[in-house]
């Protein structure tokens, strides 16, 4: 990625930078890959579909860029059952409900002095549009984030958990940034929304939806970009220290585990180490710290038969003795 941004025009790496830097001040350290696809989703208005193992950022990354740009952050968690009432709106019934009533005690002076059936029934039908105006919508999130008048960043959260009908709802409002609400019509967008979807990969996503998306891979970090983002969220951490945990959660990566730590779980084992007032790593010190890196009991005890030498080569690997 890097060789092909030196062959950009200065003005876009720039433009690049400027993300890149707007990410770290929210808190975020970006590769050059996930700068790049950012700023390319900003000025050409595409979604991005950020794929890879839980615990990478997927998520954060929507926060931070919410954060950064100061939008308004609309996230919506998909599940399995979600439809279109619960992602883009549904009617405030209770006020429907409460107005059905004022019109029947009103109903008389509502048809007015009308002489025929007909007059009657256009009277009401004026009166009834009412009850499914905007005035008695409650909107849901992606309305929400079409309606939100200087833009906003929408995350769409895990949307491999959604079903195929609702990823193919999602279309429309991925491709023109509009929905179509039968009773009212079509809604667009003042200010494109930044969109970002997340996926763990659960389920293989449609063409259709890829299509209309920028692709957006995050793996594990290597050890230089994890200890950069381990040390933002870790303020004041002993850099020896932060050099050991880093090497030791990357061996841990290497074994043959159900679930390999994520970089959420570097970030809180090295919370707990200096919490702990830890300096140097040592075998019983990980063994009873073990399960903030691990979610298997399986995994914690392969990981343990070889704890002394991932120990002793992490501090090998930050030169401490």
């Amino acid at each position: 990625m890097n060789d092909v941004l030196t062959d950009q025009p200065q003005a876009v790496q720039d433009s690049v930078e400027e993300v890149r830097n707007g990410l770290e001040s929210a808190g975020y350290i970006p590769s050059r890959q996930i700068a790049t696809a950012v700023f390319i989703a900003r000025h050409l208005e595409k979604p991005i579909l950020v794929e890879g193992p839980a615990g990478v950022g997927k998520t954060e990354l929507a926060k931070s860029v919410a954060t950064w740009l100061d939008l308004p952050l609309i996230r919506m968690q998909c599940y399995e059952g979600l439809d279109e009432a619960k992602a883009l709106y549904e009617w405030k019934y209770g006020k429907q409900l409460l107005y059905t009533q004022i019109l029947k005690d009103k109903i008389g002076s509502v048809i007015g002095e009308t002489d025929t059936l007909g007059a009657a029934m256009n009277n009401l039908h004026a009166f009834g549009d009412m009850f499914f105006s905007h005035e008695f919508l409650e909107p849901r999130p992606l309305l929400r984030a079409l309606e939100e008048p200087g833009g906003a960043v929408l995350l769409i959260d895990e949307i491999d958990k959604s079903d195929q009908e609702f990823e193919a709802f999602l279309l429309e409002i991925l491709s023109d940034y509009q929905v179509t609400i039968p009773e009212i019509g079509t809604v667009k967008a003042r200010v494109a929304p930044i969109v970002l979807l997340t996926s763990n990969a659960t389920r293989d996503l449609g063409d259709a939806l890829k299509r209309r998306c920028l692709h957006l891979h995050i793996g594990f970090p290597d050890e230089k970009l994890e200890a950069r983002i381990i040390a933002s969220r870790v303020p004041g951490i002993d850099e020896r220290l932060l050099k050991q945990l880093v090497s030791f959660v990357q061996q841990l990566r290497g074994l043959d585990l159900k679930k390999v730590p994520s970089v959420s779980e570097a970030i809180d084992w090295a919370k707990v180490l200096v919490l702990l007032h830890t300096a140097v790593l040592d075998v019983e010190l990980v063994r009873n710290t073990l399960n903030v890196l691990l979610k298997f009991e399986a995994d914690i005890e392969a990981a343990t038969k070889g704890l002394a030498g991932l120990t002793h080569k992490a501090r090998q690997d930050a030169g401490v003795a």
